[in-house]
């Protein structure tokens, strides 16, 4: 997923770490702090979703012949996607591609697009027992409430077997199309083209068929929503498959998604005045934060910082605990630096968000108070101090896919100009919460 980052490396060739700058002498209650910036992303989907509501209609409702769900997300190379809509005539049937999902590109990075009808499954979930289709009583359409049927004896999540003997070929019930209206960006689309009264009963009547509302989820890693051969995961595969319910099992995906992304190498200044780095709502100041957060490159803003008359001490962090040289800060791993400061101090610092065009974690202008009101220093965890920051220097694209984000430029600097003010981000789009990407700890000896 992360290839691309070979770029980032290019360009800022070797870091080395600056010399701190430490005032000449110390109080008698200098204290030592260590700081710990840990990359805690570990989402297993890149993004996921609920489709209920059909093209043209204001509501959500049921897939009836004649209508579609449409669904819009971005991949990239490596990314796959799964969905899955329940068969509203059954007891607990879904469509869905196989357990790894639809591929979207192919080994040469080409988009996969177009008809893929001939990919999707009619599955059975292996959680209550088969009813002929169309007439039985614990069947969605005729239930007196949800989950109301015996149990299924085969447990397991299964292609169907239409023991009934009045299943239409699923190609005369479902198209499902794959476009790409730009590069790196899809469109699903899911039609109901089953004729009206299609399914035959033994009744002699004839039923149609509609699809429920479903999931989607895309992901590099295989089998996001059931494994084939082994029971439901029992996340809300259930609900969708017996009752139409996806609201269980989007919430289960949802809690699983977010832009996986590095972190860069970063500054840190000890500092007295507010405002080291950037002053909220002015223009970056053009001393090196706009290399940092556009590119990952912090060596101008260091030797910057280290020159200020109210930085007691400064420095860059470059090389993850337990690497040989300097890199990227992947998930599962971390960056830790350590300074001596006095009561009346704070700490700043940044690090590039490497999946977007000019954002920075990094605490507010006036940085972290390093000691209590009674001169205690402080410990711990203090992520709820961090926010992302817009440098206010490029134009945001979509995060994890602009081509003039650092892991797909082809230089450095080479987005557009926002001519903008440095703040906490809020360009629409949807990032990660905090605390499930970063994790800054400081200690004391």
């Amino acid at each position: 997923m992360f290839k691309g980052l070979t770029k980032v490396w290019a360009v800022l060739g070797v870091l080395v770490l600056l010399t701190t700058v430490t005032a000449a002498a110390f109080k008698a209650d200098t204290v030592t702090f260590n700081v710990r910036i840990e990359n805690v992303g570990d989402f297993k989907f890149n993004s996921s979703g609920v489709f209920n509501t059909p093209v043209g209609a204001s509501e959500p409702g049921p897939l009836v012949p004649g209508g579609a769900y449409e669904v819009s997300f971005n991949a990239v190379p490596g990314d796959r996607l799964s969905f899955t809509s329940m068969f509203v005539q059954s007891n607990d049937w879904f469509i869905a591609p196989d357990q790894a999902g639809l591929a979207l590109f192919d080994n040469d990075g080409t988009l996969l697009t177009g008809d893929v009808t001939k990919q999707i499954h009619l599955w059975d979930s292996g959680t209550e027992i088969n009813q002929e289709l169309g007439l039985g009583a614990d069947q969605a359409l005729r239930q007196a409430g949800p989950n109301t049927g015996a149990a299924d004896p085969d447990h397991t999540v299964r292609l169907v077997s239409d023991e009934f003997d009045n299943l239409p070929a699923l190609s005369d019930l479902v198209k499902v199309t794959l476009n790409s209206p730009a590069a790196n960006q899809f469109v699903l689309r899911i039609e109901n083209i089953a004729p009206e009264g299609i399914l035959t009963t033994s009744d002699g009547q004839s039923q149609p068929v509609p699809f429920a509302p479903g999931v989607w989820a895309v992901h590099s890693g295989a089998s996001p929503l059931f494994t084939a051969g082994a029971p439901d995961f029992g996340r809300g595969l259930e609900a969708l498959a017996e009752d139409g319910d996806p609201s269980t099992l989007a919430t289960s995906l949802a809690a699983q998604s977010g832009l996986v992304t590095p972190f860069a190498p970063g500054v840190w200044a000890v500092h007295t005045a507010a405002n080291p780095l950037f002053t909220a709502g002015q223009p970056d100041r053009g001393l090196g934060l706009e290399a940092l957060a556009e590119d990952g490159d912090p060596s101008t803003l260091g030797k910057a910082l280290a020159g200020q008359e109210d930085v007691i001490s400064a420095g860059v962090f470059n090389t993850p605990v337990g690497a040989a040289e300097p890199g990227a800060l992947l998930p599962g791993h971390a960056y830790e630096f350590s300074f001596e400061a006095t009561p009346g101090d704070y700490l700043s610092f940044a690090t590039m968000f490497v999946q977007s065009n000019d954002l920075f974690y990094g605490p507010a202008g006036k940085g972290i108070a390093l000691f209590r009101a009674d001169g205690a220093p402080i410990r711990g965890n203090v992520t709820r101090q961090i926010l992302l920051w817009d440098a206010g220097t490029e134009v945001n694209q979509v995060p994890g896919f602009g081509a003039d984000q650092a892991p797909r430029q082809a230089g450095p600097n080479s987005g557009a100009d926002e001519k903008g003010a440095v703040h906490v981000v809020s360009d629409g789009f949807s990032y990660p919460a905090t605390a499930s990407t970063i994790r800054v700890t400081i200690t004391v000896p």
